[in-house]
């Protein structure tokens, strides 16, 4: 299970990460990585997602607040900046990876090491790289244990780096649009979960409002959280 609740929008906690809006203005798209978004290629060590359909090869899409896509980290790449966002202390306390570039790389070696059960990514909008995101198979995390889970259930991570970016709605918008990329591109998934700290009621909100349902309140490890849950079969209406 994943040590960390989805963050989403606005206010403090784990609403976003970053320390300021510099965190995002600052950034410049690596000609790596804006080659990639260009020709459609798949990343170099993400041949192992195969357990979530090829999220590197998810492609573009197009959201209200722009063309939005995620791209698997890579860690030579990538590092610094996640980093970066994972000290912003209102994100911290509840992602629990500030400190030195080494706790972050650890935390994301474990899953670009693993079997490919969970992808770390970057979410890239009209080009520039603002926001961490993890989709992992929910029914083979440590998560599965503490709800009813089904074969294929997708789990969602989220953070936005920047101030700037936060508290305009655009988690809930970019939740919407990876919750449908889940859904696209994997046949087999019936259903989208989430687990935020239940303190968390921004991130709650969002989730609410990208049309997922509040589902139960559960105890884990290390939090009392949210289950939040977007069914395929109420797509339409919710």
């Amino acid at each position: 299970m994943p040590p960390t609740d989805a963050s989403t929008d606005a206010g403090t906690g784990s609403t976003a990460a970053g320390a300021d809006c510099t965190d995002t203005l600052d950034l410049r798209l690596p000609d790596d990585l804006a080659a990639l978004l260009a020709e459609g290629e798949r990343p170099v060590g993400t041949v192992r997602d195969d357990l979530l359909d090829g999220v590197g090869a998810w492609g573009p899409t197009t959201t209200g607040a722009g063309v939005f896509q995620l791209v698997p980290v890579r860690l030579e790449r990538d590092l610094p900046v996640i980093s970066r966002w994972m000290n912003d202390p209102a994100v911290a306390a509840f992602w629990e990876l500030s400190g030195p570039d080494a706790v972050t790389e650890a935390h994301l070696r474990t899953q670009l090491d693993g079997d490919g059960r969970s992808v770390p990514c970057l979410g890239v909008l009209d080009g520039m790289p603002m926001s961490y995101w993890e989709i992992y198979r929910a029914d083979l995390d440590p998560l599965a244990r503490y709800y009813p889970s089904r074969p294929h259930d997708t789990g969602i991570h989220l953070l936005i780096g920047g101030v700037a970016n936060r508290g305009r709605g655009l988690g809930t918008s970019l939740l919407k649009a990876v919750a449908d990329l889940v859904l696209d591109h994997r046949p087999a998934c019936a259903r989208v979960v989430a687990e935020p700290d239940l303190r968390n009621t921004p991130s709650v909100s969002a989730f609410l409002s990208a049309g997922f349902r509040f589902s139960a309140e559960v105890d884990l490890p290390d939090k009392r959280a949210a289950l939040m849950v977007r069914d395929r079969a109420l797509r339409a209406v919710l």
